[in-house]
């Protein structure tokens, strides 16, 4: 299957970047290409660009996609949590801008046997990065029915999340758990049949699965202060979530870094010593327009939020 994804508000993102011609970018998600191929038409020829990703078939569809512009473009196969490690081994001391875009593909949810998808009956997988050894398989089968029950609840928000997790362990006690339709089966048994309603109902206890197999919020949460301290004075991390939970910790990151003081609010002054990092540019974040939901529906959670190097920072 060839590899597609609509990338979610592109120009939006393009727009907040604030884009250098002959700047250093990083796109630590970069899926089909999109947003770097959007960026990469803004640089000169003294413009670098950097994509990572962790599917394979996401470098061999961007490599394709982004080989006209030659040596401006170096690709690399990792996790974005790596990114700045891996970027000073290469000689990199900082950045103009960053694109995280933290949506699954439309390519991993439509292709059946990534197991992304409750659409299609195939094994439990779910592995952004193949190469590694934790699967929904693993996790379905081998977590305790206190860890499901806290993963189903925190990562997935599902209230029937104690139901769930007993009805997994007591089927898995018969038969091995392999494929998503029996996983479906499994969930939609757990749930009262007139709370069944507003779509289907395995979909937050696979986002829930999803995140815990690819340590999606931990990787986020440890990687957004050493980007922020990469960017170079007057560079931006441009940031789409497309959950709650995701949003939580990039607004707070955020915050953080433009306002660090954790000295009491009676103090006259700072003795903390800890500096503002720069400025949250988007107060409240930026969403997709009715004519991008018309076109894309995936993209109705996404929202996008942006931070700025201070100059002085």
């Amino acid at each position: 299957m060839e590899f597609q994804h609509y990338s979610v508000l592109l120009e939006e993102t393009i727009e907040q970047l604030n884009i250098k011609p002959d700047g250093i970018y990083l796109d630590g998600t970069l899926g089909g290409g999109g947003h770097a191929e959007e960026v990469l038409r803004r640089l000169s020829d003294k413009g670098r660009f950097f994509g990572i990703d962790q599917d394979e078939a996401a470098i061999e569809a961007a490599s394709e996609r982004l080989k006209p512009y030659g040596e401006k473009v170096t690709i690399l196969r990792n996790n974005y949590r790596n990114a700045v490690a891996a970027l000073r081994e290469l000689g990199v001391d900082g950045l103009d801008g960053i694109v995280l875009d933290l949506g699954v593909s439309s390519y991993q949810f439509d292709t059946a046997e990534r197991g992304f998808s409750y659409r299609f009956d195939t094994a439990l997988d779910m592995r952004m990065d193949q190469r590694s050894s934790l699967s929904a398989k693993e996790i379905v089968n081998g977590y305790s029915e206190y860890e499901l029950f806290h993963m189903i609840k925190d990562y997935g928000e599902e209230p029937f999340a104690k139901n769930i997790a007993k009805h997994i362990v007591k089927e898995r006690e018969k038969k091995e758990i392999t494929t998503t339709f029996e996983l479906n089966e499994i969930i939609k048994n757990a749930i009262p049949a007139r709370m069944r309603q507003g779509g289907h109902p395995s979909k937050r206890t696979y986002q829930a699965i999803r995140i815990e197999c690819n340590h999606e919020l931990e990787v986020l949460k440890d990687s957004l202060d050493d980007m922020i301290s990469f960017l170079k004075p007057g560079g931006r991390i441009c940031i789409i979530t497309f959950h709650s939970l995701e949003d939580r910790i990039v607004k707070n990151a955020f915050r953080t870094n433009e306002s660090p003081c954790i000295c009491p609010p009676e103090f006259p002054v700072c003795t903390c010593g800890r500096r503002s990092k720069g400025r949250v540019v988007t107060k409240k974040p930026v969403l997709p327009s009715g004519e991008e939901l018309e076109r894309n529906s995936r993209s109705k959670s996404a929202k996008l939020r942006t931070f700025e190097r201070g100059e002085d920072s």
